[in-house]
């Protein structure tokens, strides 16, 4: 298929979804469920994943500021500003895209492959609002959390690893981590949050909702649905970048 085709279907899925519900209790059960995977399931490779980005931004920023003129604070300002703006957002959605995509993709492709998604729509049951809307709804919500606690986590990684390195003192990394906050720099944040926060859900939904075969074409649409995510992410991380920025 072409690039078009896949375009087509996608935004044809994407159409379908927006469907009164057959049952509202349903529903909401199945989106509980879905913030529950994808919010504290990945919880922890995202702490993991913004305690050392944050500690590596302190080592490697105070490896490049050599310079004596150059006070010690502006190490946090950096950190700070690189954590808020990319990598919080970016960096844990990439991670997002493999760890949540790959799970989508794989769920719905078995669901279509062993013939449940079959067996939902003779029953009536809009397959694309029940499955793929509450995965999308969910990745709205949990996403941009999880992005706010990495950036947190990130900020409070480098500042740990700034002094127990012995680079800078507590207090110069307070003083960096306040001085020049623009609050638009959070707001861009969450603005790309929410972006790749769809590009995570719908893409590898879209992959596993249409897959055909059995489950060697199920890992190969894992495989797609990710990389396609990740490609998009850095897209739209351009994009956001030259809109907003």
């Amino acid at each position: 298929m072409t690039v078009f085709n896949h375009f087509g279907r996608y935004l044809l899925m994407i159409k379908g979804m927006f469907t009164k519900p057959e049952n509202w209790r349903m529903y909401w059960k199945e989106l509980m469920k879905q913030c529950s995977d994808i919010g504290i399931g990945s919880l922890g490779i995202v702490v993991v994943v913004a305690l050392f980005i944050g500690a590596v931004s302190t080592l490697q920023t105070a490896y490049q500021l050599v310079s004596n003129l150059i006070p010690k604070s502006t190490i946090a300002q950096i950190v700070r500003d690189t954590v808020i703006l990319e990598f919080a957002p970016t960096i844990t959605c990439i991670v997002l895209a493999g760890v949540v995509g790959s799970k989508i993709a794989s769920e719905l492709g078995n669901m279509r492959v062993s013939e449940q998604i079959d067996a939902l729509e003779i029953m009536g049951i809009n397959t694309k609002a029940y499955l793929i809307m509450p995965k999308i709804l969910a990745s709205f919500l949990m996403i941009p959390i999880l992005v706010i606690i990495a950036g947190v986590l990130g900020i409070w990684g480098g500042r740990m690893a700034g002094i127990l390195s012995g680079i800078l003192s507590p207090e110069e990394f307070e003083e960096g981590l306040l001085s020049g906050f623009q609050p638009f720099n959070v707001t861009f944040a969450l603005a790309k949050a929410y972006t790749f926060a769809f590009i995570i859900s719908s893409i590898p939904a879209y992959f596993g909702y249409f897959v055909q075969g059995g489950a060697l074409e199920i890992g190969k649409a894992s495989t797609t649905a990710v990389v396609t995510s990740c490609i998009m992410i850095l897209f739209a991380d351009y994009i956001l970048a030259a809109l907003l920025l």
